[in-house]
């Protein structure tokens, strides 16, 4: 019995030491986890606000990105050839009723058969003004985003005159009148250069097509250099019917080209003259060529078989002037 009850004795004593030692480790293995737990939230926590922190800075970033882009986007739309430009109803009704000199008229469908601007726009149509039936998308892409309520207008920077009228008042200044023609010339830069060369040389007038030609822009007036103030522009609808009048006036028309019949150095004729200069790329049209009374050459000795549209019309002005001018 002795040794039951030591028996006995012992299980309860290392039953109550495995109950504590259980306790203790539970209590530590919670407390442990906890802290861990703890912990991990609280690296969770740290690297969320870090990460927040990171994708914060990447927006401010990206935002001065599109500030900077927005910037750079007003600046390039300002350094655009908008001065020329004028959109929307009411200011493109003031300037048409002011009749202010226009080059070019974009306009939808709409607006040109609506009561307001079909009869002013058939009537800036008869005085040369080209007009374009456009989609919404096109006037959108021309004002560079603008509110311009289906229509907008190009200024000319010179008053243009009838072809009747340029034909008179040259005939009255000089016997011998000498009217310069460009046909199919795209470039204001090149269209600029040949005003101020025809005006140095004595020429009496401008003859611009409505269409596939540089109106008179700010850029045609910055590169003619104030010669605009001192010539005639005039604008024709039909360049070839305009050629034919200008013939049936006594005017003999001569066409520049580079495999023409003629050097240009043989070429004498004392009657009044129209030269046509025709664009770098195509020269002139064939209609053109059929409507010259001769077709002249600039002969040339180098590898180079064409001359800028500008520079071969000032030599031919040159050449075809320099018997009115006095030896000095």
């Amino acid at each position: 019995m002795k040794m039951k009850d030591k028996f006995s004795n012992n299980f309860k004593r290392n039953s109550k030491i495995d109950k504590e030692s259980s306790r203790k480790f539970r209590k530590s293995s919670t407390s442990d986890s906890s802290s861990k737990f703890f912990d991990f939230k609280k690296n969770k926590n740290s690297q969320y606000t870090r990460s927040s922190k990171n994708s914060q800075n990447i927006t401010n970033k990206k935002f001065d990105r599109n500030n900077k882009n927005y910037d750079k986007d007003q600046k390039s739309h300002n350094q655009k050839n908008c001065e020329d430009l004028i959109w929307g109803k009411h200011s493109v009704l003031s300037v048409l009723e002011r009749e202010r000199p226009i080059n070019r008229i974009w306009c939808t469908s709409e607006i040109r058969s609506s009561e307001k601007f079909f009869q002013i726009l058939k009537d800036v149509k008869s005085h040369g003004v080209l007009i374009e039936e456009v989609p919404w998308s096109r006037i959108s892409q021309i004002t560079f985003g603008a509110v311009h309520q289906g229509i907008a207008v190009q200024i000319s920077y010179s008053e243009t005159v009838s072809l009747k009228k340029l034909i008179a008042s040259s005939k009255e200044k000089d016997p011998m009148p000498i009217i310069l023609c460009l046909d199919g010339i795209t470039d204001p830069h090149n269209v600029g250069a040949i005003i101020r060369s025809a005006e140095a040389f004595g020429c009496k007038g401008i003859i611009i097509p409505q269409r596939r030609s540089a109106g008179i822009t700010g850029t045609v007036a910055k590169v003619a250099a104030g010669a605009l103030e001192h010539i005639s522009v005039c604008r024709v609808i039909n360049l070839n019917r305009s050629l034919q009048e200008l013939k049936e006036e006594g005017f003999t028309v001569i066409g520049l080209m580079e495999n023409g019949q003629m050097n240009i150095s043989r070429f004498s004729v004392d009657t009044p003259l129209v030269i046509v200069v025709g664009s770098e790329d195509k020269g002139l049209s064939l209609l053109t060529q059929k409507n010259c009374d001769y077709l002249i050459k600039i002969p040339l000795k180098g590898k180079t078989s064409s001359l800028n549209a500008s520079v071969a019309a000032a030599i031919s002005l040159h050449q075809l002037t320099k018997r009115f001018f006095k030896e000095t």
